[in-house]
């Protein structure tokens, strides 16, 4: 609580215990127009999905669990290759059902790691953007990807998105970016995007700002990049996403992607306005 609570913001990663847990500056009744019944300004539930500062939460147990997961998969440091891991899956392994998971990349990242090991950060915060670390022939890669839906593990839809770059989605890729190239991390990055987000509230927010520092982490970082394109990738969006234009070392496409200045709706509506 108060200035101590700054310390989680300088950290890389945060894990916080989801029923004992409190973490703020200011006591959520300290607040105008604020109680704890209302709005748990201090919960794991709000530092996670609102304001994304956690990127786990859960009970002590399975919080030490996931942070031993994180630490195996990485480096000390940048010149650090003991994050690397003796890979005893099949390289050359088809995965049948990539294809149904292009919506949800969340499990396509999943599905072509060795040994299906995904490490999703901040995986309450803006869903629709994927940021996580996965191994492929032992080697921890960063990943980053858009998502358009979340699926349960019973097949159901959990959440919805149009795909679209938000204010919060640029953030939290900008900084995992960011992270993985002060780490010598290479990165790979799954395009699913048909544009920003339209809305008074990104452009309150600072979609321009933010979409820019994303764009700069992708220009500015040194590591090996490798994007490939799923479903649409349009407009500046595409730019940002890891693009060729921002010196991206390997592009690949899906046989159905689809690479254009703008969407057909969009294109449409100028055109025959």
């Amino acid at each position: 609580s108060g200035g101590l609570a700054v310390v989680p913001g300088l950290t890389d990663f945060t894990f916080m215990e989801n029923k004992e847990g409190k973490l703020f500056v200011n006591s959520p009744n300290a607040l105008d127009g604020n109680i704890d019944s209302k709005c748990n300004t201090a919960s794991a539930e709000y530092q996670s999905k609102t304001a994304g500062l956690v990127d786990a939460a859960g009970t002590e147990e399975e919080i030490l669990g996931q942070i031993r997961s994180l630490i195996c998969m990485l480096p000390a440091n940048f010149e650090d290759d003991a994050s690397y891991d003796e890979c005893t899956d099949d390289l050359n392994r088809v995965c049948a059902d990539l294809a149904n998971a292009a919506e949800d990349t969340g499990i396509a990242l999943a599905t072509i790691s060795d040994n299906n090991i995904f490490f999703e950060t901040k995986r309450e915060y803006a869903k629709e953007m994927v940021t996580g670390f996965i191994r492929l022939n032992g080697v921890t890669i960063g990943a980053v990807a858009n998502r358009c839906k979340v699926y349960d593990e019973d097949g159901n839809v959990e959440a919805e998105f149009d795909g679209g770059l938000s204010v919060r989605g640029c953030r939290k890729a900008a900084d995992f970016v960011n992270f993985c190239d002060a780490f010598n991390i290479p990165i790979i990055t799954l395009v699913d995007v048909p544009g920003f987000m339209p809305g008074t509230a990104q452009e309150y927010g600072g979609i321009i700002k933010h979409g820019a520092k994303l764009l700069y982490a992708y220009a500015e970082c040194t590591v090996p990049k490798v994007t490939v394109i799923t479903r649409k990738a349009y407009g500046g969006a595409y730019d940002v996403m890891a693009s060729k234009h921002l010196r991206g070392d390997v592009n690949l496409a899906w046989p159905s992607a689809e690479i254009a200045v703008m969407g057909p709706k969009g294109a449409v509506e100028i055109i025959f306005r």
